[in-house]
């Protein structure tokens, strides 16, 4: 059994797709960052970085924290989404680690100054929207002859979908990114998705 420790983001949504992905049996606990529950004493011996989600694998006595360890994690656990193959593999975690520090830190911030900072600075807000852009462009590009993002489905794309699948709550469009529209569109339709995006 794993316990998830998550909150709806989307680094959180990363965590609860790939646990329905691979079918494996969890428990929910709701860490409201709302509320500052990541900072209690409780959770920080899960995760000293104060940060969802964070995962604990009851069958290993396992802890796992950072959204990309735990998608490794499960992966190997399960034999599922990442490949054996030495070169997918690491076209694989790539795209995975694109993700992790390109991706999610870019358009986060461009959530934060355009949606939550308490005063508009414009050239924050252009300069992530920017960014974010041309992230679509890289993620556009690689999807023109890729129905995934490595080809087959795997953690890349489950580490991608929900930051991606927010362009409208950021006030943008992928009409100028067919490929990555086409891609965002063919995600959503898993049933594992649409499961994982509704948690917690």
């Amino acid at each position: 059994m794993i316990d998830l420790y998550t909150f709806t983001t989307p680094n959180g949504r990363k965590a609860s797709i790939m646990l329905e992905e691979v079918e494996l049996p969890y428990n929910v606990h709701v860490i409201d960052i709302t509320k500052n529950d990541q900072f209690t004493s409780e959770y920080v011996a899960i995760n000293p970085n104060s940060k969802i989600p964070a995962i604990v694998d009851q069958d290993t006595s396992t802890t796992v924290f950072e959204s990309g360890a735990i998608l490794i994690y499960l992966a190997e656990k399960t034999g599922k989404l990442l490949p054996a193959d030495q070169k997918q593999r690491f076209q694989v975690l790539e795209w995975l680690m694109l993700q992790m520090g390109s991706v999610g830190p870019m358009f986060g911030q461009l959530n934060h100054f355009k949606k939550f900072a308490p005063e508009k600075i414009p050239y924050a807000i252009a300069r992530y929207e920017k960014e974010t852009l041309r992230l679509y462009g890289v993620l556009d590009k690689q999807l023109a002859n890729n129905e995934f993002l490595c080809g087959d489905y795997s953690i890349a794309d489950i580490a991608t979908y929900p930051w991606v699948a927010i362009y409208e709550f950021q006030g943008l469009t992928l009409d100028n990114h067919p490929n990555l529209k086409r891609w965002v569109e063919t995600v959503q339709q898993r049933s594992a998705v649409q499961r994982g995006m509704s948690v917690p």
